[in-house]
Formats: C-alpha cells, sequence, structure tokens
C-alpha cells in the first residue's frame, strides 16, 4: 500500500481518510470526476464521512456536495448532520442555490 499523508498536493500519496483503499490522490479525483456515478457517490460520502470538512474542498465545489448530499446522506453517519447544516447555512445565506 502507498505511505499515507495529510499533504494533499502529494498526489501520488494516499490521503489520511482513505485509511482503508489503496488510492493515490491523483486517482481519487479522477474517479470523483469521472464517469462512474455510482463510484463518485462512493468515494464523494467516504471524502464527507473521513476527510477533515476543510480538506474536502480541495476535490470537489460546495455545488458539487450540495447536489449529491440527498443521494449520499444515508452513507454519512454522524457527519450528516454536519453537512446538511453547512449547506443550508450557506442556501440561506445565499451563497449556494437552494
Amino acid at each position: 500500500m502507498r505511505p499515507m499523508t495529510t499533504d494533499l498536493d502529494r498526489r501520488d500519496a494516499r490521503p489520511y481518510f482513505l485509511w482503508d483503499e489503496d488510492l493515490s490522490i491523483a486517482e481519487l479525483q479522477e474517479r470523483l470526476h469521472g464517469d462512474d456515478p455510482q463510484e463518485r457517490l462512493r468515494l464523494l460520502a467516504k471524502l464527507l464521512r473521513e476527510a477533515r470538512d476543510i480538506d474536502v474542498w480541495s476535490f470537489v465545489t460546495p455545488q458539487e456536495v450540495a447536489e449529491a448530499l440527498p443521494l449520499v446522506a444515508g452513507r454519512l453517519g454522524r457527519r450528516l448532520d454536519f453537512w446538511e447544516f453547512l449547506i443550508r447555512g450557506w442556501q440561506e445565506d445565499g451563497l449556494l442555490p437552494s
């Protein structure tokens, strides 16, 4: 397995939040924006559940999270409330469309 890192600029290393999967940062970014919608949702859910919230934005936009949240909600566990709160607040403030 590749070494894990918190340095998200190391595209060849495995990000700290993929502790159970040997994907590099570059491979994760490719799959998050690839043609397989099920793989995208699986990895997005893992990202939202396991990564620090500030690190999520290295991979996806707030709009992408807002659009996918209903589809991945059941996979987020205790992090669901946080993401719903954040996205709802940004929508109420006019930073994201409702």
